[in-house]
Order: structure tokens, then sequence, then C-alpha cells
């Protein structure tokens, strides 16, 4: 403790997370997805995994919890938005930095993030809650800002994979349709309190517009998910099997028209380009 009673931070000036969680006055609970991070030395390294050059004039946190990234984004940020449900929290951490929410810095939203407008942001960093990781994703993915998120490993693995890979999947395509996804760190279960189950990743997307065209980006995504869904059946046989879930009129018209490589691929062995070459031809006579 200082003289005045506050607990000393750390000599780089960031606060102490096992002390920022004690005056949270609220232990984490699994069972609402609540893991605290409290490595140092991962928190430390989250913000440098931004794309270099990123402007950090506002940068968004999804779930501030107990404020241990949102202390280390606010060393490096203009300013701060964080999105926390949880109203315990909320008050904490407009509590724990008061100086910042003055001196307008720090905003914080209470709210559901998958339901609350979001600000326009220039980044975004966060520890995500792993129950609703793949909403709030594809919710900032569209965005087209630089995001370092953490999600449970397999899945951040999953969003990174390369065509012909076991863990290349819808996932794959849609994310990287936005970005290039790449898994920066895995972070072991030991540097959260509570534990969680899995080991976590730490992922960064920059993005790009992607190397090919379509020119209906949802109907796109439903058919790459459509055909996801027959993974071990071949292209043509996905394409009749599947036009419930991609809305194709006419599936028959698309496989008479697609190139017969193609149609004797299956979905894992597909790149993003091929997909959307594809996806182009379903629309112009499968429609």
């Amino acid at each position: 403790m200082t003289s005045d009673g506050s607990e000393q931070v750390r000599a780089s000036g960031a606060r102490d997370p096992d002390a920022l969680i004690r005056r949270a006055g609220v232990r984490g609970d699994p069972d609402r997805d609540q893991h605290f991070l409290v490595d140092d030395r991962v928190v430390d390294r989250i913000p440098t995994y931004l794309p270099e050059g990123t402007d950090l004039s506002h940068v968004l946190e999804i779930g501030g919890g107990p404020g241990v990234l949102t202390d280390r984004l606010l060393e490096v940020a203009d300013r701060v938005t964080v999105v926390e449900q949880d109203e315990t929290f909320a008050a904490h951490l407009r509590r724990e930095f008061t100086e910042e929410v003055e001196d307008g810095r720090l905003t914080v939203v209470d709210g559901d993030a998958l339901a609350v407008d979001l600000p326009e942001f220039t980044a975004c960093v966060s520890n995500l809650p792993y129950g609703i990781s793949s909403e709030i994703a594809f919710r900032l993915l569209p965005r087209g800002k630089p995001l370092v998120l953490m999600f449970q490993k397999e899945f951040g693995e999953r969003m990174a994979a390369e065509s012909g890979t076991s863990e290349y999947g819808r996932l794959s395509v849609s994310a990287q349709h936005y970005g290039d996804v790449h898994v920066c760190e895995i972070v072991p279960r030991e540097a959260f309190d509570p534990q969680p189950a899995v080991q976590s990743a730490i992922v960064r997307v920059t993005p790009r517009e992607p190397d090919y065209e379509v020119d209906d980006e949802e109907f796109f995504l439903d058919f790459v998910k459509a055909l996801f869904t027959q993974r071990r059946k071949t292209i043509r046989n996905g394409i009749r099997n599947t036009a419930h879930i991609s809305g194709l009129a006419d599936p028959d018209a698309v496989v008479e028209a697609a190139d017969e490589d193609v149609l004797r691929k299956r979905a894992g062995n597909m790149a993003p380009t091929e997909f959307a070459e594809l996806a182009q031809l379903a629309a112009d006579v499968g429609l």
C-alpha cells in the first residue's frame, strides 16, 4: 500500500491484475463465462499484436471485466470504449479509472455487445466471452478495422486455417473474407483465474479487400455455409443437397454450368477464391 492507502502499481505504471480483481470485488464465475486474465506477461503482449501503423485514436474493448486489459489499452490508445454487460464491473471500471473517464479517455457502455450500438472505432482489442465469441467476431469483422481478439484455441485455429487442412471450414472462409487472420499466441489455461477447461488463442485480423469479387456477399457466405454442411460429399452433391440453405432455386443449373474439376472437389479443399467464383456462377444461373 502507498501512504494514501491505494495499492502500488507495477513499475511500468500498469495496474496489477490480481489487485484489479480484488478491487472489483467479484470472483470469476465459469458458469457465466468469466475467466480473468491474470498473467502480466500475456496482458502486456496483447496490444503489441495490433498491425504496425494501426490508428490507436479510438480502441474498442468488448467485455472489460475487472479492467486488466482496459488498463493496458489506456496506456497505448488515445481513447478507449469498453462495452460491459455486468453492472458490477461497469461500476468498477468507472470507479477504478475515474480520472480517465473524467478526461474523456475512457467511455464505459453498459449493455450486451450483441445488442448495443457499437461506436465508430479504429481498432478492437478484447478478451471475448467464449460463449458469444463467434457472434461478436462476425459483428466486428465487417467493420474493416484491425482486431486482436482472444478465443478458444480451437476456434482461433479454425479461423486462420488454410484449405486442405483438417481445421479448415466455413469459419475459415468467412473470417478470411474480411482480412488476413493470424494466430499470434497460444495462451495456457494457467494464465486465467479461474482456469478455463481449454487453452486460448490470441488472434489478429488485419483487414483487407478479398482477392476476388462477389456481387452478393450475403449469398456468398450462405453458399459457403451450405457446402460445408456437406463437407464429406463432392461439390456436385453439396450444391444439389443444400439448396434449402443456400437459397438456390435451380441447383441443377449450377451443376450443369460448373467446371467438372470443381464439382469433383470437396469443400475442405476449395480455396476461398474458388468458392467465390462458384458462388458468382451459382448466383448468375441458379437463383
